[in-house]
């Protein structure tokens, strides 16, 4: 019989392994995927639909679309995960597992700081992107604050991203002087792996006009003010608010015993957990790197070199190497890009590509790679 590999979240992590086990060991298992929605939508397409650029319906991928023939996709929410006999239980049925992967990432808490569901926007969601669009279209004057309310947070380019399209966006509509944009972050730098992107960067905002608010952390808004109030007692005022809500272990997780202070930790050398034939890859883990789909994915094929070196035989595969590339999206429809590495030696290593046209175009190519080998096609 078929190994039975059961992946439960269909993000970055999870379409990459199911892809590849459906590849590689066509003969040797039977892979269910799982996941609550019907369809994928790219991180950094959520800023596509923020300023404009794309709608929310062309940028979602069905899973419907995945046609691999041991691959079976479920669309169902999972209820409960015992990760001692990984036997899962959905609003659709019951899963035993011989392999067990968790690939969940993280969901937004924006309740977990007063004042932002009344008071603001979040467009970490594909929802809340389109809520934002939305604010902007009638927005004509006033102070943006785009602020990031947690210690850490799912792709870390994505609100100085969002800073630079917003500063293009109001420039093309010939308001960019009657709008102030602020920066804010808990984190001391725009990129910390990377001072010398920091640096580019921190020299774009300003030549921008945009204010780096570094080391500050928002803790409540008061809505009817309008005012933002900082954990130094400091308050702004804003006309607009654009969060980054805290980030938590989905509560299935939780309730699993699969967490430890609030996150799965694993070996980040093969992303094992401590249950047997238990793995978890992506922002659902305490692994030592940061929270972003690229590091997903790459997390996901060592699960899956790890599974055909285990179900074929042969020499363990190399452990996780932590490498990356992280683009960056720079405004003038132009793209940095960071190459970094954060496993392979004593300390992080990183190399920062400026932003130009070129690329802008390896960006594209990354996407459609993507949607070609998940999917099958790039769409029309």
């Amino acid at each position: 019989m078929p190994t039975h590999v059961v992946i439960l979240g269909a993000g970055f992590g999870g379409l990459e392994l199911s892809s590849r086990l459906a590849e590689d060991l066509a003969d040797e298992v039977e892979v269910t995927l799982i996941d609550k929605n019907d369809a994928f939508v790219f991180g950094f397409a959520k800023l596509d639909v923020m300023v404009g650029r794309r709608s929310l319906e062309e940028m979602r991928l069905p899973y419907r679309d995945m046609a691999k023939v041991n691959l079976t996709f479920r669309q169902e929410t999972i209820l409960s995960i015992d990760p001692m006999t990984r036997r899962v239980v959905t609003d659709g049925g019951v899963l035993e597992a011989d392999i067990l992967v968790v690939a969940l990432g993280a969901d937004l808490d924006p309740a977990a700081t007063p004042g932002l569901v009344e008071g603001g926007f979040e467009f970490y969601s594909p929802e809340g992107a389109a809520r934002t669009r939305d604010a902007l279209e009638s927005f004509q004057a006033g102070t943006i604050l785009i602020s990031v309310l947690g210690p850490f947070f799912k792709c870390p380019p994505a609100p100085i991203e969002a800073a630079f399209l917003l500063h293009d966006l109001f420039t093309r509509r010939g308001t960019r002087n009657a709008v102030e944009i602020h920066l804010l972050s808990p984190l001391p730098l725009p990129i910390p792996v990377s001072p010398e992107t920091s640096a580019a960067i921190v020299g774009m905002l300003a030549d921008r006009g945009i204010t780096w608010w570094p080391q500050t952390l928002v803790t409540h808004l008061d809505p009817d003010a309008p005012l933002a109030h900082l954990a130094d007692g400091r308050s702004l005022p804003y006309d607009l608010f654009l969060g980054i809500p805290v980030h938590r272990a989905p509560e299935v997780v939780l309730e699993s015993g699969l967490a430890e202070d609030g996150w799965i930790p694993v070996d980040p050398a093969t992303f094992a957990t401590r249950f047997a034939d238990v793995y978890a890859v992506g922002d659902v883990t305490s692994a030592p790197v940061p929270r972003a789909g690229v590091i997903a994915e790459g997390e996901a094929r060592t699960v899956a070199d790890v599974l055909v070196a285990r179900l074929r035989g042969g020499d363990p595969p190399a452990p996780y190497a932590g490498d990356a590339v992280c683009y960056i999206e720079m405004g003038d429809d132009t793209v940095g890009r960071v190459d970094v590495n954060f496993l392979a030696g004593d300390s992080v290593t990183s190399a920062f590509t400026p932003p130009s046209l070129e690329v802008a175009a390896e960006k594209v190519e990354f996407g459609a790679s993507r949607r070609t080998r998940w999917f099958g096609h790039p769409p029309a």
